[in-house]
C-alpha cells in the first residue's frame, strides 16, 4: 500500500469522528443538558445543535411533555383510627430541565414520598366518612403542597387525583349493611306513603260518591215532592173550580179503599171510622135523588146558601157548580156509580178481613 494513502485515510477518519462528535440533533419535546469538562454548560433545544468534541458531553436527556405517574397503594390512618389504602394519580410536566437534573436526584421518588406524607397529614384530620366524601378537598390541598415543593425542582404538577380509597373488609361489610338498612327504610317509607295516598284517594272517592248519591236522591225527592205538590194543587183547584159537594168527595174517598187493601205487605188492615159515614152519605144522597124524595126547596136553598158561603170563604174567585136535577140522566148515573162504589168498598173490606184472619194477626182498630 502506498505510504501516502495511509495518512489520508487516518485524516478522513479523524474528520468524520470530529463531525459526528460536533453535531447533535435533538428531537421535538426533548431537552439535553450539556456539560463542559463536568460543569453544566447549556440545554440543547430541539433541532440541529453543535458542541465541542471531547470537551462537551450530554449529561441528561429529559422529556418535557406532560406525564402521568401512578403510585402504589399507601396505608393511611384516619382520625377515627381506621387504616385505608389510597392510590393516587399524578400529572406533572418538566418546565426547567436544568433544575430537574441538578436540584433533585430522583424527582419521581421525591414526588411519591411527598404525596404520601401530604396524604397522611390531610386524611389524619378526617374521619372515614369525611375521607370518602371529600375527594375534591383532598385533591386541592395535595396539589397546593406539591406545587409549592416541586416548583424549585423545575416541575409543575398539573393535577392530582385520588384513584381509590379502600377501607378494611370489616368496614366494607358494615357499610354495606348500613346502606342496605337505609334502602330498606326508604322502601318501607315509600310503601307506607303509597298505601296512605291510596287510602286517602279511596276515601275521597267514596266521599264524593256518597255526596253525589245524596245530592241525586235529594234532587229526586225535591222533584217528586214538587210534582206531588203541583198535582195536589191542580186537584184542589179543580175541586174548588167545579164546586164539588160532599157526595163527590165521599165517592173519591171510597175509591181509594181497594188500593189500601191491595198491598202485598199488609198483614192487617185498619178500617177507618169514616167508612160507614161515607157509605151512608153516598147511599142517602144518591138514593134520595133516585126516588125523587129530597129535601124541601127551602132546605135545598139553605144548603145551597151554606155551600156557596163555604165556597166563597175558601176561594172567592171560583163560581159554584149547578145543581143536579132529581130526575135527570146525570142523577141516575151518579146513583149507579155510588152503588158500584159501595159494592167495591164492601168487597175490599171483606177481602182485607179474610187476609188478616189468614195471617193470624187480627187487630182491633184504635179510635
Amino acid at each position: 500500500m502506498d505510504p501516502v494513502v495511509i495518512p489520508i485515510l487516518v485524516a478522513a477518519i479523524v474528520v468524520v469522528f470530529l463531525v459526528a462528535a460536533t453535531v447533535r440533533i435533538v428531537p421535538q419535546a426533548r431537552r439535553y443538558n450539556v456539560e463542559r469538562f463536568g460543569r453544566y454548560r447549556r440545554t440543547l433545544q430541539p433541532g440541529l445543535n453543535f458542541v465541542l468534541p471531547v470537551a462537551d458531553r450530554i449529561n441528561t436527556k429529559l422529556d418535557v411533555r406532560e406525564q402521568v405517574y401512578s403510585s402504589d397503594p399507601k396505608p393511611v390512618i384516619t382520625e377515627d383510627n381506621l387504616v385505608v389504602n389510597i392510590d393516587t394519580v399524578l400529572y406533572y410536566q418538566i418546565t426547567d430541565p436544568r433544575a430537574a437534573a441538578y436540584e433533585v436526584a430522583d424527582y419521581l421518588q421525591a414526588i411519591d414520598q411527598l404525596t404520601v406524607t401530604t396524604l397522611r397529614n390531610v386524611i389524619g384530620s378526617m374521619d372515614l366518612e369525611g375521607t370518602l366524601t371529600s375527594r375534591e378537598e383532598i385533591n386541592a390541598r395535595l396539589r397546593a403542597v406539591l406545587d409549592d415543593a416541586t416548583g424549585k425542582w423545575g416541575i409543575r404538577v398539573n393535577r392530582v387525583e385520588i384513584k381509590a380509597i379502600d377501607p378494611p373488609n370489616t368496614i366494607k361489610e358494615a357499610m354495606e349493611k348500613q346502606m342496605r338498612a337505609e334502602r330498606d327504610k326508604r322502601a318501607a317509607i315509600l310503601h307506607a306513603e303509597g298505601e296512605r295516598q291510596a287510602k286517602i284517594l279511596t276515601a275521597e272517592g267514596t266521599k264524593q260518591k256518597d255526596i253525589l248519591e245524596a245530592q241525586g236522591t235529594q234532587q229526586a225527592m225535591i222533584l217528586r215532592a214538587d210534582g206531588e205538590s203541583k198535582a195536589v194543587e191542580l186537584v184542589f183547584q179543580a175541586v174548588h173550580r167545579n164546586n164539588a159537594d160532599a157526595k163527590v168527595l165521599a165517592y173519591k174517598y171510597l175509591e181509594t179503599l181497594p188500593d189500601l187493601a191491595r198491598s202485598d205487605n199488609n198483614t192487617f188492615w185498619v178500617i177507618p171510622g169514616e167508612l160507614t159515614e161515607a157509605i151512608r152519605t153516598v147511599s142517602t144522597a144518591f138514593g134520595d135523588r133516585a126516588t125523587g124524595t129530597g129535601p124541601s126547596p127551602g132546605a135545598r136553598r139553605e144548603d145551597a146558601d151554606d155551600g156557596a158561603a163555604d165556597a166563597d170563604a175558601s176561594d172567592k174567585d171560583h163560581v159554584g157548580a149547578p145543581e143536579i136535577e132529581p130526575n135527570s140522566t146525570l142523577a141516575l148515573d151518579a146513583v149507579a156509580a155510588a152503588d158500584e162504589a159501595a159494592k167495591q168498598a164492601a168487597v175490599a173490606v171483606s177481602d182485607a178481613k179474610a187476609e188478616a184472619e189468614a195471617a193470624g194477626e187480627t187487630r182491633l182498630p184504635r179510635r
